[in-house]
């Protein structure tokens, strides 16, 4: 069993790397009192094979029990557990503006006691924990996105970023717009497969109508150049530390061009490797 200790400097980014690494499939648990580790990692190892990654928030607050972490950590070793320590860091100055933001005292912060005095104090009696860190990991000048690139890197069983997610939804206007779409394009400029008798009773789905909706010059147009838009967005979604993003199609009804559109981009960017589903929310209303 594989056991991850976060710890750190509070206000570094401990509960946001326990988040990510969540999305590593870590059965993460915040602020656990050292005293308990062993005993919870009996139960994780009862569960024979239940909990094969654990990630362990523990810092400071837990003021009595915090200075045996690393004899805690010997003990777990013993269990046969796989044991390694993430430092979350972060410079002074970083750290007393994001306690200013935030508006909380530090954990050590007494009365007539400056938050910078407080982070000095804190960094004075972490310093035995982050000499045995496997990792160290400064937040400082970090975004979201970074931390995240950070830690797949470390972490991810094939050492790569996390890519992202992306959904290609087709819907009609008439029914709404979806509240879960990051980007909304509208279809609606096109000729209408609708008005064609032949093809009203089938689906962007089916080839005659993709074949109706891409036989205009207008169609092959913007489908070009939503790719290209599409192809330089999704980088920078990524370096941001967005996971997930949907793209909405739209069109009157939701059931021909916006079909037909969504479906043709998805399978653009699946051929271009990119992990893309295709939803079509409306086709059947």
């Amino acid at each position: 069993m594989e056991f991850l200790i976060i710890t750190g400097l509070s206000g570094a980014g401990k509960s946001r790397a326990a988040d990510v690494l969540e999305d590593l499939d870590y059965y993460c648990v915040d602020n656990l009192p050292v005293a308990l580790m062993t005993r919870f990692a009996e139960l994780c190892l009862d569960t024979r094979g239940r909990y094969e990654k654990v990630a362990l928030v523990t810092d400071i607050r837990d003021r009595e029990g915090f200075g045996m972490l690393l004899d805690t950590i010997e003990e777990l070793r013993g269990m046969d557990c796989k044991v390694s320590i993430l430092y979350m860091d972060a410079d002074i100055p970083t750290l007393v503006r994001r306690y200013k933001e935030s508006r909380r005292p530090h954990p050590l912060a007494e009365h007539g006691m400056t938050t910078e005095e407080a982070v000095q104090r804190e960094e004075e009696l972490l310093a035995p924990v982050r000499a045995k860190a496997d990792h160290i990991v400064n937040s400082s000048a970090m975004t979201l996105g970074m931390l995240q690139n950070t830690l797949f890197s470390l972490f991810a069983a094939d050492g790569k970023k996390r890519g992202l997610d992306v959904t290609v939804m087709s819907f009609g206007f008439k029914h709404g717009i979806p509240l879960d779409a990051d980007l909304v394009f509208d279809a609606r400029f096109l000729p209408n497969p609708f008005y064609v008798e032949n093809l009203r009773p089938l689906s962007g789905l089916d080839r005659p109508v993709a074949e109706f909706v891409f036989s205009y010059p207008q169609t092959r147009l913007f489908m070009e150049k939503l790719e290209e838009l599409i192809a330089f967005l999704l980088p920078y979604y990524v370096e941001e530390g967005k996971l997930t993003l949907t793209i909405a199609i739209g069109c009157t009804g939701g059931r021909h061009r916006s079909v037909a559109i969504a479906s043709a981009l998805h399978n653009h960017l699946t051929a271009n490797s990119v992990n893309s589903v295709n939803v079509n929310r409306d086709i059947d209303k």
